[in-house]
């Protein structure tokens, strides 16, 4: 009796220790994602060196410009393969891994003498270390905090937005006072701090098990779904359908806003590039609504919400006389759609398939991210304008807002007993 009663209070004393030390690796995990997602999301400002590289490498503007488009695939390739690198290596070795690669090749962009320099350095290799360390940053926070993932979902890609912002006003300020070679070197070295002062702080998620309810009323595991097995799924493919409409929708309406403004709402230039705070805005709002909201609510249902405010925005460009009011509401309808929708996704992903392999199974739709901005931009090349691609935008939000109310998480794979 004496030995199980010890047993018990050290079997309590040693559950009271992990439970604390479980909460401080939470929190040291959450900070160190929103620590690494700001800096992340400094790549966002690359269109501020456009100008001075291309006065540097004595090339058009525009032939500089695609290195974003490069970045923007590599970054979505990097994180479609940052499951298989985390389960290999862990979280703390991969991120500062990548934080490594975007550093350095920053570091050494600011010596490209040539512009496929420029693509291979400033393009690849930067996209694919900031893919790499962004959706397993984000992946691994939500595994953390299962019971709040909408919110943590939100708090950390809303970090990375705050660090295109944050960085715009950086990078901004060391383009006024110092040479544009010192100025990538400068965000090279803070993107190796910040990115292994985030890894540092981060830990690798326990194993999550949840629980559904059988037909026969008991409770059973919900099943972990591996990458082999989404791939046999409808309702992973329509997500993936949903996703690049999102990711279609939000960049490529947001990326030629400024033509919007003056072709349709008939506004001045300055007037039309005044719009992207009110963008910038309209993203951050949906990122923290729909990601809250998306914890109250089925999260289907809330992308749902965000598919119609971005049909609202198409419909208003595509067919009512726009005043600058009805110009800024419909971008802010876009905006708040693409924001709210990459915000729910990895929480929606891990619903339907589960936490286990979530950086694998959203890495892939993630994919989407690239794909809907190259169809968008190749749409309006091939058919000579953009108003082609909204109108494919518009068929697009209309066939994935029908779809979010048939599709449905599959069921646990039934195991036959021999």
């Amino acid at each position: 009796m004496v030995f199980d009663l010890r047993s018990s209070i050290n079997l309590l004393k040693k559950f009271f220790m992990n439970s604390e030390i479980n909460k401080q690796n939470r929190m040291r995990t959450f900070i160190g994602a929103m620590i690494t997602e700001f800096a992340l999301g400094s790549v966002y400002t690359w269109s501020l060196f456009n100008a001075p590289l291309s006065k540097a490498l004595h090339s058009p503007i525009k032939t500089v410009a695609f290195t974003f488009g490069l970045m923007s695939l590599a970054l979505a390739i990097g994180s479609s393969v940052s499951g298989k690198i985390q389960d290999r290596f862990g979280i703390t070795k991969t991120t500062i891994a990548a934080g490594l690669i975007l550093g350095l090749s920053l570091i050494i962009t600011s010596f490209a003498g040539n512009i496929l320099m420029l693509y291979l350095f400033g393009g690849i290799l930067v996209g694919l270390g900031d893919g790499i360390g962004y959706l397993m940053t984000l992946s691994n926070c939500v595994k953390q905090f299962p019971e709040k993932k909408g919110l943590i979902s939100a708090f950390t890609i809303g970090a990375y937005g705050l660090g295109a912002l944050g960085f715009k006003f950086i990078n901004n300020q060391l383009l006024i006072h110092e040479h544009m070679h010192m100025t990538f070197e400068i965000w090279g070295i803070l993107m190796i701090v910040l990115v292994a002062i985030g890894g540092l702080l981060m830990s690798d998620a326990p194993e999550v098990k949840s629980t559904v309810q059988a037909a026969d009323g008991h409770s059973e595991e919900k099943h972990q779904f591996d990458l082999k097995e989404c791939l046999n799924q409808k309702s992973y493919w329509t997500l993936a359908l949903i996703f690049v409409t999102i990711c279609m929708s939000g960049l490529y309406v947001i990326g030629v806003s400024k033509d919007i403004g003056e072709i349709y709402a008939h506004l001045s230039t300055a007037t039309a590039t005044s719009a992207v705070a009110i963008v910038a805005a309209a993203n951050l709002l949906g990122r923290l609504i729909l990601g809250v909201l998306s914890d109250k609510i089925k999260r289907i249902y809330t992308i749902s919400i965000a598919l119609i405010f971005a049909l609202i925005g198409i419909i208003l460009i595509l067919f009512v006389h726009l005043n600058p009011m009805l110009y800024w509401v419909s971008l802010s309808c876009m905006a708040f759609c693409f924001g709210g929708g990459i915000t729910v996704y990895p929480s929606l992903v891990s619903d339907f398939f589960g936490l286990r392999n979530l950086t694998k199974n959203y890495g892939l739709i993630y994919l989407g991210f690239g794909i809907g901005s190259f169809i968008g931009s190749a749409v309006a090349s091939l058919f000579g304008g953009f108003i082609a691609t909204f109108w494919l935008i518009l068929s697009l939000l209309i066939i994935s807002l029908v779809l979010t109310f048939v599709v449905r998480a599959p069921k646990n794979p039934t195991v036959e007993v021999a």
